[in-house]
């Protein structure tokens, strides 16, 4: 019997589902805010396109933080302490953030919730690559990205049923007397603690990764969880690889290794592919859902209902990418990726350039995310996972997430200004054009597909 027929699927599954239970609350608490958009502003009198950016970017601030905060402890405290503790935030956050009375209330809250957001964009893809076999990384890993998804479309759905119907051009006083703009938005942010007790629950009972375990020093504990992964064989190959990582490099994992020759091309790699997914200008469409679909002629319900249709799609897509991950490999989806996002912005503005409303318009939306769905969304993710030695992983991880977030932070804060200044049209190609920057860039990645992470280790080393 083979290693790959003796792996213990359920418990491999198992292990992976807790873990991304973290991207699932990610998903949800990130896309959140975009339904509840037009009833906080509204009760909080946000009426300048600088508070409205605030509003929509200040949990990013708690994303770097918790980026950082992983990274800086991570690789010396673990993958399950800070899987719990992304956990415990998300309950607390999104109760006192969804029953904030005051805006600077609201905004610490939601910087809190951003802690957690950071932290489980860090750990969760890391624990889940750290307890895969090689065979199954991508499509695993993948799966915390349709946890995200799946996270996005919940909140969508959750505001769209929660969010009592509103007269088209209804006035700023009327929609902030009515029961929306007192108190639904308020059910949007808070429906999250129930997922959240749920990820509390599981991350308690998983058992810590089995790589940090053996960075560590404990391979008998390691040997026990990779033994209930695949069997004694299996067990022994890997405790085997990472155990000749190690002694590769016997330097401990610092901070200050990230700077050596060898890792800094791996780093400027994995902190490129973070900002690039998120200049891609997708989460734009989702967080300022209310501006774009307004823009193009849609009415408060007909957004919140086209909000829910981007999320079905984004999901099915993503269902999608979890058969061409493991298949067809990495570098090809992100190269097809980026031609095609491109490709529907540059349509994308052309109908702003022109005044076409309506239908092409969302038709177009929908392609750009279903491309982002089965390749940079999730691609990214798995990249970022499994690109870094594992005595630093977790640092390294965090410096290419925290970039992640200084980018999504750029993005979020300035649409509104570049909006302004530039019209839809001219945001949408400037996003296009960035997108055809990376597909050049994207040429020098190489290839990570049914490799172990050791092996990949291997291959950068002897690529300085």
């Amino acid at each position: 019997m083979s290693m790959s027929e003796s792996y213990n699927a359920r418990y491999v599954w198992m292990l992976a589902t807790v873990a991304a239970l973290g991207g699932l609350l990610f998903g949800y608490d990130w896309v959140v805010i975009g339904g509840a958009k037009p009833f906080y502003e509204k009760f909080f009198r946000l009426d300048s396109e600088q508070l409205i950016g605030w509003a929509n970017s200040c949990a990013l601030i708690g994303c770097l933080a918790g980026s950082i905060l992983a990274g800086l402890a991570g690789d010396r405290l673990g993958r399950k302490k800070f899987l719990i503790a992304s956990a415990a935030l998300f309950a607390i956050s999104s109760v006192l953030t969804g029953w904030a009375w005051t805006f600077p209330e609201f905004v610490f809250w939601r910087i809190a919730g951003g802690i957690a957001i950071g932290i489980a964009s860090n750990v969760s893809p890391v624990y889940i690559a750290e307890v895969s076999p090689a065979p199954w990384r991508g499509r695993l890993v993948a799966m915390n990205q349709m946890t995200i998804v799946v996270g996005i479309l919940a909140a969508q759905i959750v505001n769209w049923m929660i969010a009592e119907p509103v007269s088209a051009g209804a006035s700023a006083d009327a929609i902030r007397a009515s029961w929306n703009g007192q108190f639904g938005w308020r059910w949007m942010f808070t429906a999250v603690a129930i997922p959240s007790l749920i990820f509390l629950a599981g991350a308690l009972f998983v058992p810590e990764s089995p790589r940090w375990l053996a960075t560590r020093g404990w391979r008998d504990k390691a040997r026990r969880t990779l033994v209930r992964i695949g069997g004694e064989e299996f067990a022994d190959h890997e405790l085997d690889e990472v155990v000749a990582a190690i002694e590769m490099h016997r330097a401990e994992g610092r901070w200050s290794e990230l700077l050596a020759p060898a890792m800094l091309k791996v780093l400027a790699i994995g902190m490129f592919l973070a900002v690039l997914q998120q200049w891609s200008g997708i989460n734009v469409i989702f967080n300022y859902a209310e501006e774009v679909y307004r823009g193009a002629g849609y009415g408060v319900s007909d957004i919140l209902f086209n909000i829910v249709i981007t999320g079905t799609v984004n999901l099915v897509f993503t269902l999608a990418a979890f058969a061409f991950v493991d298949r067809v490999g990495r570098r090809a989806l992100m190269l097809a990726g980026c031609a095609a996002i491109a490709a529907c912005h540059t349509l994308l503005g052309l109908f702003y350039h022109f005044g076409v409303k309506g239908l092409p318009v969302l038709v177009c939306t929908l392609g750009a995310i279903g491309c982002y769905a089965m390749t940079l969304a999730p691609v990214t993710w798995v990249l970022i996972s499994e690109i870094f030695p594992n005595r630093i992983r977790g640092a390294a991880v965090s410096v290419s997430v925290s970039a992640l977030w200084i980018a999504c932070f750029a993005l979020t804060f300035t649409f509104p200004v570049l909006n302004r200044a530039f019209g839809s049209a001219g945001t949408f190609w400037l996003y296009a054009g960035i997108l055809v920057a990376g597909l050049f860039f994207l040429l020098c990645v190489s290839e990570t597909k049914g490799k172990t992470l050791e092996q990949i280790e291997r291959e950068h080393a002897r690529a300085v």
